[in-house]
Order: structure tokens, then sequence, then C-alpha cells
């Protein structure tokens, strides 16, 4: 059986709609707070849910009854959300994972899977990331992935627990939310555009990112829960290619026939990176991973999604 953490969503309902459909038993442990039961009304009735909190280990105990694999996606999100409050960020995102790591010992899982960030190499002056780069956290947020890394590590190296930890780079699909105050940056420019509004840019647009289609992700996981030189590693999910914010802004306007609407800019947000692109070849190695959706046809993918979901 595998364990979903943060299944409600929207990284964790894809891996488990994929998961569901390979054959596998899913359990979802989700208290809602950035989930939502929309996410997984598809599948509700294949699924079993447990709606509590990563920081009670009674409950993420319970949860680990008969499971194999963890994915490990419960946390709080963002960067901005970190720095209004670090506190319940860490004791989420920390302490919610070292508590999945001793649940997983006490019940004999297999192995842990853990969504970490490419936030952690904050501002390395290095426009392509690789795992063996210093970590540079600037934000409250990339210090808890930082932390959760290190103790996957730990568990695996002290208690011979199987733990695998992916930097996931700016990834974007269906079910990401667009009314969280939030929310990444596609699904905000997405439905700007669709409502007829300029996207707001921060900054002078020219950072750039290495957007992720969440096919890609859900890919690597499902990888990763059987690779068996992955026992142990830290390594980057990305497709190894960059686009500047401007130039996305243009693509969406393209895609949602706006292209006379002209994004506005804002002030630059504290935290954030000026550029992020990964180099991918270790999860090649290890994983046999590569890319199974380009940016720009997971771009057309996400358009499409939101524009259905607004009819």
């Amino acid at each position: 059986m595998y364990l979903i953490t943060g299944g409600a969503g929207f990284i964790g309902s894809n891996i488990a709609r994929e998961a569901l459909a390979r054959g596998f038993e899913v359990t979802i442990l989700d208290n809602f707070s950035t989930g939502h039961w929309a996410n997984i009304a598809d599948i509700r009735h294949r699924v079993r849910v447990i709606e509590g909190d990563l920081r009670s280990y009674h409950i993420v105990r319970k949860a680990m009854d008969g499971v194999s694999v963890v994915f490990h996606q419960g946390a709080l999100p963002s960067v901005p959300r970190s720095i209004s409050d670090p506190i319940t960020t860490n004791e989420v995102n920390v302490q919610g994972t070292l508590n999945i790591l001793h649940a997983a010992l006490d019940t004999g899982c297999r192995r842990v899977l853990f969504a970490s960030s490419s936030s952690i190499y904050g501002d390395s002056p290095h426009r392509v990331k690789s795992e063996d780069l210093p970590a540079r956290p600037l934000s409250p947020y990339a210090v808890s992935k930082l932390a959760g890394e290190k103790y996957m590590q730990v568990f695996h190296h002290i208690y011979g627990l199987e733990t695998v930890s992916l930097r996931y780079f700016n990834v974007f699909g269906p079910y990401q939310d667009p009314d969280s105050p939030y929310s990444a940056v596609i699904p905000l420019f997405i439905r700007s555009y669709l409502e007829g509004r300029p996207p707001v840019v921060n900054g002078d647009g020219l950072q750039s990112r290495d957007f992720t289609y969440i096919d890609n992700i859900v890919h690597a996981n499902l990888l990763a829960a059987d690779a068996p030189r992955a026992a142990g590693s830290v390594m980057n999910i990305a497709c190894g290619d960059s686009i500047t914010v401007n130039g996305l802004a243009l693509e969406i306007g393209q895609l949602t026939g706006r292209t006379g609407i002209e994004p506005e800019h804002g002030p630059s947000r504290p935290g954030d990176v000026m550029h992020s692109r990964a180099d991918i070849s270790l999860a090649r190695e290890l994983l046999e991973y590569s890319p199974v959706t380009s940016f720009s046809r997971g771009l057309e993918k996400t358009v499409s999604f939101m524009q259905l979901r607004r009819a």
C-alpha cells in the first residue's frame, strides 16, 4: 500500500491518481489546510482518506499501518507564507517529516520519498543547479526543506530506512490552486489572462525558472519508489531548461488569446532567487528519469484545464 501525505493537494492528488491507475492501494493523509476535497472527488471512492495533521504522531502512526512506500508531499508550501509564519512552517515541515520517518521505522515501511525543493539552492551564483552545490537557503521554507533532507539521510544511514529526497523545480499543472494568497505564478497568470486582467510580475521579470509540468514529478516519484540505487540520495527533478517570467507571461497570453494584455510589474519578493535551472543528470542515472512532458505542452494542458474549469 502507498501512503500519500498531502494527498488532497496539487501534487499529492496527481500522484494518487497515477498510483491507482497502476493498480496500487492508496491511503491519503491530509488536514485539508491547503488541500481540497475537490482535488480527489474523482477518486474519493477508491482511496482511504485520513483527515489529520502531520504534527500529530498518533495520527501519522495510524496512517502508516500496512504501508510499504510513503510519498511525503504534505507540507506548508510557499516562501512568502514561511516568512510571515516561520514557526508553523517549521512545525509542519520539519516535525511532520520527523514523525513520518519515525513512524516508518515503527511499522516496517520500506521506503520514504520526500518532496524537497529547489529553493534550497537559494542565491547560488551558478545558473545551473547541481546537487553538489552548497545549500544557500533564503527563507524559512527553504530551511525547512533542507532540514527534511538531512533527516531523511540520517534515517537512512543510521537506521537503514530507504529514503529518497526529490528536489522539485517550480511544479505546475492541473489541480494547482489559483485562489490561495500563496498561489504559484503559473495558475495566477492563467487566471489573470482568462479574467482579462494584466498579470502582476514580481520585479523586472528577467528571473528565470525551470518550470516542471506535474506529469514529470509524478513519473519521477513512481520511479523513485522502487529504484534500487536511489536509497539515501537527494536529486533534482525538473526538465533541465528554463524560461524567464516575462517569457512565461508572453506564452500564456498567446495560449489564452489575450496577447493585447500587458503584464504589470510590482516589487520583487523577499526570499526570491534570480535564476533556477536544474541539472537532472543524477536523476537520469539513479532513476532512469527523463521528462515525459515538455514545458510548452504542459502549459497548453494547464491552460486547457483551467479554461474547462471556468466553463
